[in-house]
């Protein structure tokens, strides 16, 4: 009887398994609309909602900013010694600064910030979050626009300000560890730089560093915002913010190169 039993057991837990996981994913959408609708009411940029906006974009961003740059410089400068030291092993010094800027600048540096935000400021205002809704607190839309909204647009902004500034400072790095601290490579630099940051690219560049800000200040709000536990919203988030991450990398990938 329980042999007989089991299959249907085993198909009841893994349809409940997949309806919460597509109702977390429902709340996620469902608060990006709410976010974004709060955002374009006038409502939401009264003097007390700004000023409450500007110091959480100030906590989220000012604390990493320095540490994520310095540590962006220093993997671009050994990231790009290897590079250029492996080329020319090879004799392939002529793409030594084409493959740097493409990995660091397209690849690794946004997934980088936008992991670095998540870890540092996103997850942990989601747990925050989590011990707002205590019993008694509210959580209807004024709760949503005082304390989700502040956090999801400091969490993209820290994302977008942290890889924009992490890129420049990666290209710098690029230069001078293929060129050295002289400008006798600086046209060749510049012929390199545009033929690599087509319009497409570029576009496709925009819109994956975006795609990333916004899904690593959206889930875990929004995890936060549902979730009954610290621990069921910091582990849900982190698993579903890795993989749309992924998922956002692979479309970047099939922009780029397909």
């Amino acid at each position: 009887m329980n042999a007989l039993l089991a299959p249907s057991s085993l198909l009841e837990r893994f349809w409940r398994a997949a309806l919460r996981r597509a109702v977390a994913w429902w709340r996620i959408v469902d608060l990006g609309a709410v976010v974004l609708v709060l955002l374009l009411s006038p409502s939401s940029w009264r003097r007390a909602a700004r000023s409450r906006m500007a110091r959480q974009i100030v906590a989220d961003t000012l604390p990493i900013l320095l540490g994520f740059t310095v540590l962006a410089a220093l993997i671009s400068l050994v990231l790009t010694r290897i590079v250029v030291v492996t080329a020319q092993s090879y004799g392939l010094t002529r793409y030594a600064l084409e493959m740097v800027v493409r990995v660091l600048v397209l690849e690794l540096i946004p997934l980088t910030a936008a992991l670095f935000v998540a870890m540092r400021t996103t997850i942990p205002g989601g747990l925050q979050l989590v011990q707002a809704r205590e019993p008694g607190r509210e959580t209807g839309i004024a709760f949503v626009r005082a304390e989700a909204v502040p956090r999801v647009v400091a969490g993209v902004y820290a994302s977008i300000t942290l890889a924009a500034l992490s890129c420049a400072v990666a290209l710098v790095m690029a230069y001078i560890g293929v060129y050295g601290a002289n400008g006798a490579g600086f046209g060749g630099y510049t012929r390199v730089f545009g033929q690599i940051f087509t319009p497409q690219i570029t576009l496709v560049f925009g819109l994956k560093t975006l795609s990333f800000s916004l899904a690593v200040a959206l889930i875990p709000v929004a995890s936060g915002l549902s979730g009954p536990r610290a621990g069921a919203a910091g582990g849900g988030a982190l698993a579903r913010m890795f993989a749309i991450l992924l998922l956002i990398e692979v479309v970047s990938l099939m922009g780029n190169y397909y």
